[in-house]
């Protein structure tokens, strides 16, 4: 019951934490500045602050209250106007301490004012230091001519110690821009990689459909002159070939446009997405593209991440595509091994020895992605999976592909 209670305030406790955060910067400062000012006449607190000179003090006055509310309000500026709400900061605090008024704790609005023209100030930075530093010396100087016990030693002492706030400030600013930096550079790696995805699924999409339109219609041409009655079969297959392409062209133009959809919209496209127990219309398309196709499967199919079952689909499509470009009317065997561990996709094209057919030309990666099977070999290499793809002994060519399983939890 009391770790309970425990996480129940803390969860109340985020929420006005949440709200401050999603403030805009003007509001938080003007609350840390009205905060500081109602602090600085807090009498427990009075012994608190920046203070240098040691004068003889002097009562308080309404000169002195001025001086002290100088020394905080104007923190509400500090992120939008640093340098200037340091000149002020630091102008009131000079007054106040060469006039002698007793310490307050809005003096540590110096160090506040300090800190953020070294974190928040763009332009004129060794300006401002120069400036400050400079500003510095001339208060040193007033106060030794107005008996201040401090020797030199004191006054550099408490100057690098305001020379070292600064540089905190200024820590935090190269680190805020490493880190800008290094987020526009991970965009910028995204943003190519998203683009080099998109090729790639082009590439896969327009080559396979295309190059199955061109073989069917070849032979709907073919069949009109010798065997009318069956050319109808050839142009209801390209009709087929061009309605999957526009599906698959969409599922791609739905991905393309899914940035801040919700998960319901992201599940919804995974349902739409090529799997591997769509394999069998490619294998099918590719029969009524004229291709004798063998397909034989093993194992128990189990649901997969969408990527694992579209770079399983991607192998099987590219092979059979290659297969109709380069070895038009050759034997294809398409098998498909389910294991506990890894899916395994062979597809062999059949070939007489040294016979230059089904064997596709290679294609290097191009500055938008990968092409062919080096796009897919790099596509089956991103989710820990092995391709090879070659001439086999005996003629033909082969295209084996490994793929780790990562079942998809219930």
């Amino acid at each position: 019951m009391t770790s309970r209670q425990a996480s129940w305030g803390l969860s109340r406790l985020r929420v006005p934490l949440n709200r401050w955060r999603e403030e805009g910067a003007s509001v938080q400062d003007g609350v840390l500045a009205l905060v500081l000012a109602l602090l600085a006449f807090a009498p427990t607190l009075s012994n608190i602050g920046a203070r240098i000179g040691d004068l003889p003090e002097r009562p308080a006055s309404v000169l002195s209250i001025a001086l002290t509310l100088a020394q905080t309000l104007p923190l509400a500026a500090r992120r939008r106007w640093p340098a200037a709400c340091l000149a002020v900061v630091a102008a009131a605090f000079a007054a106040h301490q060469a006039l002698g008024f007793a310490t307050t704790f809005g003096s540590v609005g110096l160090y506040v004012a300090l800190y953020s023209a070294g974190a928040h100030q763009v332009r004129f930075r060794r300006s401002a230091a120069a400036a400050a530093s400079t500003g510095y010396a001339a208060l040193a100087f007033v106060l030794n001519r107005l008996g201040s016990p401090l020797g030199v030693a004191d006054f550099s002492v408490f100057y690098l110690a305001l020379a070292a706030i600064w540089l905190v400030g200024s820590g935090v600013r190269v680190r805020r821009a490493q880190e800008a930096e290094r987020r526009r550079l991970a965009a910028e790696v995204a943003t190519a990689a998203e683009r080099a995805r998109i090729a790639r699924e082009l590439h896969d999409v327009v080559t396979h459909h295309v190059t199955a339109m061109v073989v069917q219609a070849d032979a709907a041409q073919y069949l009109i002159a010798s065997a009318p009655e069956r050319a109808g079969e050839g142009l209801v297959a390209v009709s087929d070939t061009g309605r999957q392409a526009l599906r698959e062209l969409r599922y791609l133009l739905g991905v393309l446009e899914a940035t801040g959809e919700s998960a319901a919209g992201e599940a919804a496209r995974a349902e739409r997405a090529p799997t591997l127990g769509r394999v069998t219309d490619l294998v099918e398309g590719a029969r009524r593209s004229g291709q004798p196709v063998e397909f034989s499967e093993r194992g128990e199919r189990r649901p997969q991440p969408v990527d694992v079952e579209l770079a399983a689909y991607r192998v099987v499509q590219e092979a059979l595509t290659n297969a109709m470009k380069y070895a038009a009317g050759q034997p294809v065997r398409v098998s498909v091994h389910h294991g506990r561990e890894r899916i395994g996709i062979t597809v062999i094209t059949a070939g007489s020895a040294g016979s230059p057919q089904a064997a596709p030309v290679p294609h290097g990666p191009g500055p938008q992605g990968g092409r062919g099977l080096a796009g897919l070999r790099a596509r089956v290499r991103m989710i820990d999976g092995q391709l090879e793809a070659g001439p086999r002994p005996e003629g033909g060519f082969e295209v084996r592909a490994t793929i780790p399983t990562k079942p998809v939890q219930e």
